[in-house]
Formats: C-alpha cells, sequence, structure tokens
C-alpha cells in the first residue's frame, strides 16, 4: 500500500528521487510564481506585451492599492468572510453534536442516520443545483448571503459529522464512563471531556471547511447574482470580464483571494498536524 524507503545503500536511486521531488515541485510550482510575478508588473509593461520576461517596472504596490480601489474586490473580500466565518462555526458546532451522539450513545436508526451523513458527501453538486436554487428562490433567499451560508452548513455538515464522529469513538471509553459516575449531564461530558481532547480534529477540520467553503465557486455563481453579495471567488470571474487586459490587477487579486486560506493553515499549522496524526500512534 505504501512504497517501500529506499535503502541508504542506493544512493543513486535516492538522489533520482530527490531530482524527480524537485522538479516536480518547480512544475507545480511555476503556475504560482508567473501570477505572482505578473502581479508585480506594471501597467505600462503589460500594455507592452511583456507578460512572459522579467518585469521591467514594478507596480506592486500600485496593482494592489488599484484592486481595493478600482475594483469590487474589498465588498468581495467582505461577502467571503461574512459567508465562511458563520459557516465553519455553524459546521463545526452541528458536527461536534452529530458527532459525540452517534458515537457515544446507542439507539434505533443510530447508523442509519450515520449512513445518511456519509451518504450525502457522494452526491454530485451539479445534480442538486436545480433543486437547491428552487429551494433557496421559495424561500425568498436566492442572491444572499444566507443562502450560501444555509447551503454550506448543511453540505459540508456530513463530512465533518463523518470526521468528529471517528475522532470522539477512539476516545477511552473510562473518561466518559467515570464522568457520568461524577453526576456530569451529557452536555457536561461534551463540554468538559470530549471537546478538550478533540481540539486539535476541531482545529484541522476548521481548516480544511473554511478552505473548502472560501474557495467555493460553483454555488457562488448558482446562487448569487449581484456584486452586493458575490464572494471572492465569483468577483475573481467578474473582474476577468471586466478587466481583461489588466493581468497585472487580475493576477493581484488572485493572490489576495488565495491570502486567507494560506494564512489560516500556518497560524494553526500545529494543530493542523496534530489533527491529523491523532489515535496514529499509542502511548
Amino acid at each position: 500500500m505504501y512504497p517501500r524507503p529506499i535503502p541508504d545503500a542506493a544512493l543513486w536511486q535516492r538522489r533520482l528521487y530527490v531530482l524527480a521531488v524537485v522538479i516536480v515541485l518547480l512544475l507545480w510550482l511555476c503556475p504560482l510564481f508567473a501570477i505572482i510575478l505578473t502581479s508585480f508588473r506594471s501597467t505600462e509593461d503589460v500594455m507592452g506585451g511583456n507578460l512572459w520576461g522579467w518585469p521591467t517596472g514594478i507596480g506592486v504596490i500600485d496593482n494592489y492599492t488599484d484592486v481595493f480601489t478600482q475594483t469590487p474586490m474589498a465588498r468581495y473580500f467582505l461577502n467571503s468572510l461574512t459567508i465562511t466565518i458563520p459557516s465553519v462555526i455553524g459546521v463545526l458546532v452541528l458536527s461536534t453534536l452529530a458527532g459525540y451522539v452517534l458515537s457515544r450513545y446507542r439507539f434505533p436508526g443510530n447508523m442509519l442516520i450515520f449512513a445518511l451523513f456519509v451518504g450525502g458527501n457522494f452526491l454530485p453538486h451539479q445534480i442538486m443545483m436545480i433543486p437547491v436554487r428552487d429551494l433557496m428562490v421559495r424561500l425568498d433567499l436566492i442572491d444572499t448571503t444566507a443562502a450560501l451560508i444555509i447551503f454550506h452548513v448543511a453540505f459540508q455538515t456530513g463530512f465533518a459529522t463523518l470526521f468528529m464522529r471517528n475522532f470522539i469513538a477512539a476516545l477511552p471509553d473510562e473518561l466518559f464512563q467515570a464522568a457520568r459516575a461524577e453526576g456530569a449531564s451529557p452536555f457536561q461530558t461534551l463540554w468538559h471531556v470530549a471537546i478538550p481532547l478533540v481540539r486539535p480534529a476541531l482545529a484541522a477540520l476548521a481548516i480544511l471547511i473554511f478552505t473548502f467553503i472560501w474557495n467555493d465557486y460553483f454555488w457562488a455563481v448558482v446562487l448569487t447574482v449581484s456584486d452586493s453579495v458575490k464572494p471572492v471567488t465569483a468577483g475573481l470571474a467578474n473582474l476577468r470580464g471586466e478587466w481583461v487586459s489588466a493581468w497585472n490587477l487580475i493576477s493581484a487579486g488572485t493572490i489576495v483571494v488565495a491570502v486567507p486560506p494560506v494564512v489560516m493553515f500556518f497560524l494553526m499549522q500545529r494543530h493542523f498536524i496534530a489533527g491529523l496524526t491523532m489515535g496514529a500512534v499509542k502511548g
């Protein structure tokens, strides 16, 4: 299942492996480097057709300032924060509660409910497009941030419940039995026993859900129309249409859109890695 480690004696194999990793890494980073380089170009450079060479003029401050002053990017950015932050909080709360109940309590229909949570992850977005849009129209929520928040919470909770249920189920039963023996209520047991132990898992899940929702483009186009509601992904597509020749501004906008998930990952990197490796090694 896993690749065999390369023996220390096989020096040429190790060097070939390192070379292959470097080549793949460079190929993977090339588009990102090109976008960053283009975001540094001056308008004169772009108008002169210098799209691939080294910039002859640097317009970093102007480009990133113009993205927020000459385009609606600031509004798109705020819309994305308004959509993503409540959605992530809602998903974490619902998935933790559902995962706790499904992992620690046995009742008729337990596995059926869990199967429904898991099965929802296998539904393609495209087949739900018309029903979801019709539902939002009937609820008079189309072209609102509430529509995107409701959908993202509903759709991401299935994966998040699977994630949290497995982590909580792996906790020692003795801890929960001791809490019950002390007279703790189910909610007190969840708050004082389960949540402190699964904080790394919550951090890892928060990063994943934040990235999924922030980078969503499909539902941003389906459920929004006006610029006052569109998140950064749909807004960036609008910039490409309105500023078709201003590649420096479009590239700067792309970097701005990519920054929040990257910043969040680095701020919570330790918790993210701990969450992914919880239970991998027994103490």
